[in-house]
């Protein structure tokens, strides 16, 4: 009988398993245009670069709790531009951020005042590609109120909108949430809206927006679903994202997605829109994506520092890329 106290390292260290998904997708690389890394651990963003995922974008949101301070919205926009930017570095993914006062927190109107009130400061810095998540949740008077406000400050600001839609009858607040940015005088071809089903797709193309789909385990969109919805819209305007966040999640959603896809017989440049270049294409339009930081991005050296501290931790060996070219 072999009791616990036989094993040995060797025996408690991962069994080399790779995933039968991974050679579906074996060369291609995704853009993962909503996934809230604040959430996570170290291991998705490794499990992510294994995968393919080269860049991606976090909106700021809520964080499962209701803030009480301005100082709280202040630090974590500051994190998003610079912790989470620096640790996303170090396994080889461009991290870039929407920053804005989410739904749910714009009921709180003095919260959201003073939220608004700091906006401008972060919304201009490097790594902003647009200003969300932003939009409904129970749609009531103040989400409008802040939604309209923001609409402004996007559009003053020359940056995309990311639009979160309600998850209760979504289909009148994604339609109202259109009809409003066309008032504030958007161009739909600045805004992408979130979080659609099959209930809300013809509309939003048909109307000329952006249709972003999350893949969001029992809730959102499954990836099967998914399949059909570029079988039967195509790959044009349409992309896919994890929104991967505190929650019962996937941050591997867009390379599962294309495997499946992949198995299910799209053409590949489809797969390659809907899970990489149409969101490069949308979020470029704010003037701060470089696909060439994409490649950059891969020279990794973990010993590197933020303020003073590494992800490392407890005397944990870095990894160093040494196969790259750029010498520094």
């Amino acid at each position: 009988m072999c009791g616990i106290h036989d094993l040995t390292e060797k025996d408690l260290q991962p069994l080399p398993y790779t995933p039968a998904y991974l050679d579906k997708i074996k060369g291609m690389r995704f853009f993962d245009p909503h996934v809230h890394m604040s959430a996570r651990t170290t291991d998705d963003y490794q499990a992510m670069a294994d995968a393919g995922v080269v860049a991606l974008i976090e909106p700021a949101f809520w964080l499962g709790q209701p803030r009480t301070g301005i100082d709280t919205f202040r630090d974590y926009f500051s994190s998003l531009l610079g912790w989470e930017r620096f640790r996303a570095s170090q396994f080889g993914i461009k991290h870039y951020c929407t920053i804005g006062l989410n739904s749910k927190e714009a009921n709180n109107e003095a919260l959201a005042e003073a939220v608004m009130e700091i906006l401008p400061q972060f919304i201009y810095k490097e790594g902003v590609v647009g200003v969300g998540e932003i939009g409904f949740d129970d749609q009531t008077p103040l989400e409008e109120k802040y939604y309209r406000a923001q609409l402004e400050l996007a559009k003053e600001a020359g940056l995309p909108v990311q639009i979160h839609t309600p998850h209760r009858d979504k289909k009148r607040g994604t339609q109202r949430s259109m009809d409003i940015a066309l008032e504030h005088g958007l161009p739909p071809h600045m805004i992408i809206v979130d979080h659609n089903n099959e209930e809300t797709v013809k509309e939003v193309l048909d109307r000329g927006f952006w249709a972003a789909f999350t893949i969001y385990p029992f809730t959102k969109m499954g990836n099967e679903r998914m399949v059909a919805i570029v079988q039967q819209y195509g790959s044009e305007r349409i992309m896919v994202n994890s929104a991967a966040d505190w929650g019962i999640s996937d941050p591997l959603a867009v390379p599962k997605t294309a495997a499946l896809m992949h198995e299910s017989g799209i053409d590949l440049n489809d797969i390659h829109l809907v899970t990489y270049s149409n969101a490069v294409t949308a979020f470029a339009q704010s003037g701060q994506i470089n696909e060439d930081d994409f490649n950059i991005a891969g020279n990794i050296d973990q010993r590197e520092k933020f303020n003073g501290s590494t992800i490392l931790r407890g005397g944990q060996q870095p990894r160093v890329d040494k196969n790259t070219t750029i010498i520094r």
